[in-house]
């Protein structure tokens, strides 16, 4: 690598610092380590209902594919994780830490263009920006870079800031230098494994979705019976267990951005209070965060199945009223939780 390689390579970085994010690494865009890994994962159906994912696969098995003629990757990260002693944990138990502010594509997305925007006047470089939308394997290649490792949960961790960030990448044309790599530091420890309430983990670092908390309350559109209603607990958007566990998670700093601190009037959200969202009331609340991608049906349904595993006879009244939503899933979740209720009552007579 030419000493101006080796210069821009700084000056990238340094740049994608002014910009916000916590930390940066750059990798090779090449084929991703683990596309064997994804074909297999794909193919034994652990993606559930995310048939997106396989529709994209030949594209997350090369970023040329995205960008022709792209050579390196710009990968970084930007802290979502909330201050300790803060408060905001309970406040929001029941809401996924990354969720609890701005959507964080909007938050992200701008600087990664303007970071690619960068490199195209600096290189004379085209680039390609993706916060999880694109057919990229965002984590793969950001762990090729150095940006951190794979745990066992699947969540890509740093020393520095645990796993709570987001990943952002930038593929480029240019020719910039690489990082080296994060060794896997998770070494014996299981705890994330042992503390999923739905036993997601086939083994070490394979997630089957279908049982993940996270996929049934956010991206899982019907409805979610048996065992598995029962263990969706006291969350209502997406899951933190197997972070809040993990070791590398305990003494990670707070965010520093303050558009993804949680918002003062989505602080408290109550089960019993979103089951008598409006379409209106839903939209008027939830637009510009990432709640909005469970659309009504899916946040109101996952309400109504906390209010069942709480088994307070108080939510019936409104339980029996969302019997008359449009909507069925929600329908069968207020059956199911009223179903449950009355069960308990009866077993504590």
């Amino acid at each position: 690598m030419s000493l101006v390689g080796l210069a821009l390579g700084s000056v990238v970085k340094a740049r994608a610092r002014e910009l916000g994010f916590d930390r940066v690494a750059i990798g090779p865009a090449e084929p991703p380590e683990h596309g064997d890994a994804l074909e297999a994962w794909l193919d034994a159906g652990y993606a559930g209902t995310m048939s997106y994912l396989a529709r994209g696969r030949a594209d997350r098995l090369d970023p040329a594919r995205l960008l022709p003629g792209c050579r390196s990757v710009v990968a970084v990260a930007m802290s979502y994780n909330v201050a300790p002693d803060s408060g905001e944990d309970n406040e929001w138990r029941s809401v996924s830490r990354y969720a609890r502010g701005r959507d964080y594509h909007d938050v992200i997305r701008p600087r990664l263009v303007e970071l690619g925007d960068f490199i195209r006047t600096a290189a004379g470089a085209a680039s390609r920006v993706a916060v999880d939308t694109s057919a990229v394997l965002e984590r793969d290649l950001a762990a090729r870079a150095g940006l951190g490792w794979v745990g066992k949960n699947t969540n890509l961790l740093t020393p520095s800031l645990g796993s709570y960030f987001f990943i952002g990448i930038v593929l480029t044309t240019a020719a910039l230098p690489f990082d080296q790599r994060e060794p896997d530091r998770c070494g014996t420890c299981t705890a994330c494994l042992d503390a999923c309430p739905t036993r997601a983990f086939v083994a070490p670092y394979v997630l089957d979705a279908r049982r993940c908390i996270s996929y049934l309350t956010i991206e899982h559109r019907g409805d979610i019976a048996g065992e598995l209603a029962e263990q969706i607990g006291e969350w209502v958007f997406g899951c933190d267990v197997c972070q809040e566990v993990c070791p590398w998670n305990r003494k990670a700093p707070p965010a520093a951005e303050p558009a993804l601190r949680p918002r003062p009037d989505l602080i408290a959200v109550d089960p019993l209070e979103l089951l008598g969202l409006s379409d209106e009331e839903f939209r008027r609340r939830f637009r510009g965060t990432a709640l909005w991608r469970t659309r009504r049906r899916g946040l109101l349904r996952n309400a109504a199945l906390i209010l069942g595993h709480r088994g307070d006879p108080a939510a019936l009244p409104a339980l029996r009223r969302a019997l008359d939503d449009p909507q069925p899933v929600i329908r069968e979740a207020a059956q199911w939780a009223i179903a449950r209720i009355t069960q308990t009552a009866t077993a504590t007579r």
